[in-house]
């Protein structure tokens, strides 16, 4: 597949059709089910797909690129509508970038240590709930509970977002098993808004952690970027200290060197970099298994919020406004410190390709009803 990038993976459906498998090539979608003749893409989600393991993702690639050569008949996206693009079996969120986790740290213990004792040492996460997850441009309500000071009920006064890039699961283990090598398990990623209640989490999350404040929605990219699609975006990942215990000790280049970008109601508010992630998606599905916990096809695991080192970089609007004390500033005069009903927020991300150019990762939207 030289000088191939292999295009996104989704779901889509035509007025009257049912849903199956294509790949977005630009402004359009190729049908694989017509165009490779093999019935495992004419289901309503990737799972039967992803399930094959990665000889067979790498060969559709390849049947992918052969069948785009010879001319195959491709759908104009505007005709069709995207759908979520796999059966999410679990859902796991990591936080696992140093800048977010040390903003927070100061925000909330300014007189302690901005990282916790274990921070260095394991990537820190937590079990989602996978039922959840939606696809980009899913409506997204106001969620209702117990608010911080507490207890008193109502809508979050305090909803935000998170940026953050997720990675999907295809070829599953045995309870029991350690994961093998990343790449034999993950397929792909997805751009993923993980919202989040702040007023509810701040009441709830002592001392078991993030609850009822997470688990209203989480927004994902309605197409899955292949692994082998960010050959060139690999870099080595940033240094670790203290060094990691074996099983999280690095054996590939697993950092990545992605652009996100992120816009309120259509104002660009920050662009945040992946490549300064400390903890790396392999280190993560190490973590996740390292106790015989098994992968079903179609987890979901993501990184946290991505955040860099500047503040026109932080990947949610708790640090953007530094939890309100330094609302953010429209262009339409008004102002900011968590999102208002009807405020629509599209997160978008790129990567270096083979020739220089960006390849466009998609992006996730959603807005607040």
């Amino acid at each position: 597949m030289s000088g191939f990038t292999p295009p996104p993976y989704g779901v889509f459906s035509r007025p009257g059709e049912a849903p199956r498998v294509g790949v977005k090539v630009g402004d359009a979608v190729l049908d694989l089910a017509a165009a490779l003749g093999d019935d495992v893409f004419a289901a309503p989600s990737l799972n039967p797909f992803l399930a094959l393991g990665r000889p067979v993702w790498q060969a559709v690639h390849e049947r992918v690129r052969a069948a785009l050569a010879d001319g195959a008949e491709t759908i104009p996206l505007a005709e069709v509508r995207s759908h979520l693009p796999f059966e999410v079996a679990d859902y796991v969120d990591f936080y696992c970038s140093l800048e977010h986790a040390s903003n927070l740290g100061r925000m909330f213990r300014p007189d302690e240590e901005p990282l916790k004792p274990n921070w260095r040492h394991l990537p820190v996460g937590y079990h989602g709930r996978a039922g959840t997850v939606v696809v980009s441009g899913s409506p997204i309500r106001r969620p209702s509970g117990q608010r911080a000071p507490g207890p008193e009920f109502g809508p979050s006064r305090k909803l935000d977002i998170e940026v953050e890039l997720g990675f999907v699961v295809g070829a599953p283990t045995e309870l029991g098993e350690r994961a093998g090598s990343f790449e034999d398990h993950v397929f792909g990623v997805v751009l993923v808004n993980d919202w989040s209640a702040r007023d509810i989490q701040a009441w709830e999350y002592v001392p078991l952690g993030p609850f009822l404040g997470k688990s209203f929605a989480t927004s994902v990219s309605a197409w899955v970027v292949p692994l082998e699609a960010l050959a060139h975006a690999r870099v080595p990942g940033r240094e670790q200290d203290p060094e990691p215990l074996d099983y999280l000790r690095r054996s590939a280049p697993w950092g990545l060197d992605l652009e996100f970008e992120v816009t309120l109601n259509g104002q660009v508010i920050s662009r945040p970099p992946y490549r300064g992630m400390y903890w790396t998606p392999d280190q993560m599905l190490a973590h996740m298994t390292v106790n015989g916990a098994s992968l079903r096809t179609g987890d979901l695991f993501a990184s946290g919020t991505v955040s860099g080192t500047e503040p026109d970089q932080r990947g949610s609007l708790i640090e953007i406004s530094w939890n309100g004390a330094e609302p953010l500033k429209l262009t339409d005069g008004s102002t900011r410190a968590f999102l208002e009903d009807g405020d629509t927020v599209t997160i978008t991300a790129t990567a270096p390709g083979p020739g220089g150019e960006r390849i466009d990762l998609g992006e996730v939207t959603g807005t607040v009803r």
